[in-house]
Formats: C-alpha cells, structure tokens, sequence
C-alpha cells in the first residue's frame, strides 16, 4: 500500500510532536496532530505535544487506562507530572542517553535509581516507547496504520551514526516500515519555508547565510545554510554543522533546582539527592510557564518530603521569573568575545552513571566556537576568522524567551560589529515547539519535488584509520594514520577512486575498523593522508568491529586490498575492500558507515559479497 501521508516525528528530549501532510497532489494542508493521552490518572485529552516521558505506576495505583488498553506505564503528560513526585519511576532524557556513546545504549539504564519493582528499559526501548504510543494513537483517531506512511524521523545535526541507526530500530520496533531521518535544523528551515509560502523570497537573497540556532531539551545546535542563486533560482545549501554538544533545557532545569536549593538550606531545609531530581523536574515545569508568552511573575515549585524526621510533608519554594530569566541568560548565555571558548577540564577517574553533558554551560561560547571554527565554509571564506550570518532562525522552546533571544542577538551582533558586518535579521514567523514537526512533514513533499530542497552532500570529511607497520616498542603503541575516503559535501549517488596505497585486511579474526570525521577539513581530497593533525580537527566516531571471513585463507592471514569509496543513494558512506589477488570471483568486503542525517536506516553495517 502506497503512504497517504508524510508524517514528520520531532522526537524531541522533552516533547514529541507530530505532523502529517496528504501526499494528494491537490493538498497543501499541513496539520498537527493531537496526541491523546492521560493528562492526570483517568483523564485523556489530545495535545499537540507529548512529553517525553515514561511512567511505571506502582502496583497500588492499579492499571492506566487508555483507548487502545490498558498498561502499568504510561507515556506523556501525566508522565511528566509524576516524575516530580516519583522520579525513580520515571524516564526522562531518554534521547540524550541515546545519544551516550559512553554506554551501551541497548542495555536497561532507566531509569537511574528505579526500586527493584520497576524493570528497568534501554534507551531504545524508551524511544520505541514514545513512538509506539504514537502509533497507537493514530491508529485509535484516524482508523489507519502510522506504520505505512512516509515517516520523516528527525535527529540532531550533531547525532553520531549510532545514534541515528538506533533511533531508526526503536521506529522499526513500532511498525514504521518507511523511515527517513532528517537533521532538525533543517526541519526547523523546512517548516518556516513552509509557512512562508512564495513570500520566503523577500527575505532571502542570493548572498544571505541563515544560522540555525536551535536549543532543545538535551541538546544545542548550530547549522549554517547559504543561499545562492542559479539559473534565476534560489538554492539552499546546509554548508556547516556543529559539534555534538549536550547543552540545553535538561541543564537549565537543574541549575535552577540548585538555586533552589541553596534558598531551602539558608532556611534550614536540606534536601537529599533524590529530592534534588525530584526538584529538577519541578523546575522544568516553573520555567516553562514563566518563559511563555504571557507569563506570571511567580511560580510554586512543591516537591514531596522523604518523612516526618526529614522535613515533615511537602517541600514548598517559589521562582519569579525575573529569577528565572537571571540564572538562564547570565549563566547559560553571558556576553563574552569572538575569542572565548568552552573552558574544558580533565575527566575523573571514578564518576557515577550519567550523561556526558558540555562542562561549560554558556552557548555563547560554544557559538563563538562554531562561527570561528567554521570561517572557511563559505568559498570567499572569513580573513578575520568570523563566519559571518546574515539572517538567524531559533529554534527550540528555550529560544522563545525574549531575554534569552535579546542575549543571543547581542552577542553575535557584538562580535559582527567588530568585524565591520551588518547585524543579522531574525527570519520571522518560526514555531518553536511545532516547528520541527511541521517541517519534517513538509520535507515529505519536497522529497517529491515540491519547493525548495536544502543541498549539501555529506557534512564531514571521512577517513578511515591505518595502522602503521613499527617494531615492538614498549609503552607505545603504533601510530595512526587517517586516509580521506570522501571528501566534504561529497554527494549521494556518487563514488570515487583512491590512489593505489599499500593497505591489508586481517581475516578470519576480530578486528576493528577506526573511522574519523572532520567538519572543518574541506579541501582533503581523496586518497590524502593525515599523518599529523591539529587537535580538534579530526573527531573519532564510534568504530566497526567484526570478522572478515577468510574464504579459502587461513585466519590471521594479511591480505593487500584496495579501498573503494562510495556515498550511496540515500547517503551511506560505503567502503568496499577489493582484495589485489582475489580467491573466488568479485570477492570483495563492504563497510557501511551512516553519515547522513536524511538517510534510511541500512540494518547491516557490514557484508561480503
């Protein structure tokens, strides 16, 4: 059965959102969908967000309820509520341990600290989880399979190949059968073109570069999109991608629970660490009424005691927003120079399981990292090392703020200013919340040939890493070289060759393929080989282990290949290894490394064929 619908999925660290757009060629609708789901015990509403969260009920509360049956978990706003007062039970950030490359992402993590009633779920199971209760959903509204549409899943630009591979597997568990996955700053672009109509041309020219800035739950994100022109059309081209960087709201939520909770102690009230979670999410609920539209000057935050001899009931503070806007801006967003950046410290040796999350909270740092860093992108490049915006997007719900927008617009006006730029102008018009679902759904209808693609090829340099042969040294071990297999922006569809290099495979036994990227490396051709390089401009991503079989050869044996290179049709990176005296006819290995933000999950990474 052919899609009706492109269904785009923001599945986001604090909300998941879902949009859908008819593929008849005679709609243009663009509509959100209204979740339902259970706002308090025994009562369903439908709302156009669905928190991500997940909540195991105690036995003594009985099952929750919901249209399509009725479970001891549940998924959503009533979710989000408990978590404040039980968030031992409660998953919450399941993308952001998604993303931890740190852990075993298959394995059951959460939540952290769960009693020993609660089972505890990998983050791909928590995802699914989300997922699934959006299939249910619709399935439950419109009478019709989620599963067979043309689903548009969207990830962090900065995501790594495991992440994007797992959240694919999580969607597949749900019974999406056609998954595409789509950078969110693009889909946050897609979805203000989208409302821009034909109108989108006053306010891009040939010449403009649009900076992404999008500020989610988990995570930051910085995208840089040039607009140019050919043959009389706009063209839009995604020429830089930021470093992953787990920053956001989850941040901005504890250091205002530890605001409050320095207050409770000067008035003689401690709180324990499971308190101070349960504070961290009452926090995220404070913040998100006093930064809306219209919000009050104050909010309750009540969290539960842990007894009479501990505090004796409930936990009762306030946050004003003028509290709110003070922490957030001067502590996440501090006006500082072009030259700053996110101080760093060395790990410890012992840490207890969590998130890797940036070490230095200001943004504006890590944005003056990526603009600086980033200069070379555009061709005529930055000679004062400045990557220079014309035009900004915010994206993300911490961005409708005005202070915070007002702090963010200073400091890079500041830094363009010093460099003799204009001052950007903020695209009008963008939905923070919804916009990266809408966007998703309408990057359904551009993949048919409708409006305005967003061009950009791959968004790193890949090399893969050469040991090199040395004798025996002890205390070292052998260097590593990196060999460029796909050069920056190398497109889909498109393939290379290599110079001839003296390079062998071990079969028949483990072994490890090492992989690194780099977004700033753009002038590495293929077959160029680093054997220095300056920190920070190479990234090792997550390696491939496996067994090449042996086919006629002993295992251990060292066997010369050639490399050849490949970017597929929906933006693998493949690597075929060609042995030079092959045992069988087109014996060959192929490695496969997602690198693309908008590709189909592949399942194997690796085969022979």
């Amino acid at each position: 059965m052919s899609a009706r619908h492109a269904i785009g999925i923001d599945l986001g660290t604090t909300h998941t959102a879902l949009a859908s757009s008819a593929l008849d060629e005679d709609a243009r609708s663009l509509d959100v969908f209204a979740v339902p789901q259970l706002v308090a015990r025994g009562s369903l509403e439908p709302r156009a967000l669905l928190p991500s969260f997940l909540y195991f009920a105690h036995e003594s509360e009985g099952p929750l309820v919901l249209p399509w049956g009725s479970s001891s978990s549940t998924v959503g706003e009533h979710a989000r509520m408990r978590a404040s007062e039980s968030p031992a039970r409660t998953v919450a950030s399941a993308k952001s341990w998604l993303s931890h490359a740190g852990v075993n992402r298959r394995e059951p993590l959460l939540p952290l600290g769960a009693p020993p009633d609660v089972e505890k779920i990998s983050p791909v199971e928590a995802s699914f989880r989300y997922l699934d209760h959006l299939a249910e959903a619709w399935r439950s509204v419109h009478g019709t399979e989620l599963g067979a549409e043309d689903v548009i899943l969207t990830v962090p630009a900065s995501f790594d190949a495991a992440a994007r591979e797992l959240t694919v597997e999580a969607a597949q568990a749900a019974g999406f059968e056609h998954v595409t996955l789509l950078e969110e700053p693009q889909a946050a672009l897609y979805a203000w073109l989208a409302a821009a109509g034909d109108g989108f041309r006053k306010e891009l020219t040939p010449g403009d570069l649009v900076l992404v800035i999008d500020i989610g739950g988990g995570t930051t994100d910085f995208s840089a999109i040039a607009v140019s022109e050919r043959d009389g059309a706009l063209e839009l081209d995604r020429i830089a991608v930021g470093d992953h960087i787990l920053l956001g709201g989850d941040n901005m939520d504890l250091a205002l629970a530890h605001g409050v909770r320095a207050k409770l102690a000067e008035s003689g009230r401690e709180l324990d660490a499971w308190q101070l979670t349960s504070l961290t999410h009452a926090c995220r609920g404070a913040k998100e009424r006093l930064l809306s539209a219209s919000p009050p000057d104050a909010v309750p935050v009540v969290i539960a005691g842990r007894g009479s001899d501990l505090l004796g009931g409930s936990v009762r503070a306030e946050l004003t927003r003028d509290e709110v806007e003070r922490v957030l801006v001067d502590g996440f967003f501090p006006l500082v120079e072009l030259g700053a950046r996110p101080a760093l410290r060395p790990r410890a040796g012992l840490t207890q399981l969590g998130l890797p999350y940036a070490f230095d909270p200001a943004i504006t740092k890590h944005l003056a990292s990526f603009l600086s860093r980033q200069s070379g992108a555009l061709a005529a490049g930055a000679a004062d090392g400045l990557l220079r915006p014309t035009r900004v997007l915010f994206n993300g719900g911490v961005t409708k703020a005005p202070a915070i927008r007002g702090r963010i617009l200073a400091a890079l006006n500041g830094w363009l200013e010093r460099a003799g730029a204009a001052p950007v102008r903020v695209l009008p018009g963008e939905d923070p919340d919804l916009a990266v679902a809408r966007g998703a759904a309408y990057y359904g209808r551009v993949r048919r040939g409708e409006g305005v693609r967003i061009r950009g090829g791959t968004a790193r340099a890949y090399y893969v890493g050469v040991e090199s042969p040395m004798p025996a040294v002890p205390g070292m071990e052998p260097p590593i070289s990196a060999l460029c297999v796909a050069p920056f922006g190398m497109e889909e569809g498109t393939e290379t060759s290599l110079p001839k290099h003296e390079l062998a495979v071990v079969v028949g036994e483990p072994v490890e393929f090492r992989f690194f990227g780099s977004s700033v490396r753009r002038t590495d051709e293929p077959g160029a080989v680093l054997e220095r390089w300056k920190a920070g401009e190479l990234e090792e991503l997550a390696p491939i282990a496996l067994t090449l079989p042996a086919a006629g050869r002993r295992a251990g044996d060292v066997v010369p290949i050639r490399l050849h290179p490949s970017i597929t049709p929906v933006g693998t990176l493949e690597l075929e290894a060609v042995p030079v005296e092959p045992v069988e006819p087109n014996e060959r290995w192929k490695l496969e490394l997602n690198v693309r933000s908008d590709a189909p999950y592949t399942g194997d990474h690796s085969h022979r064929s």
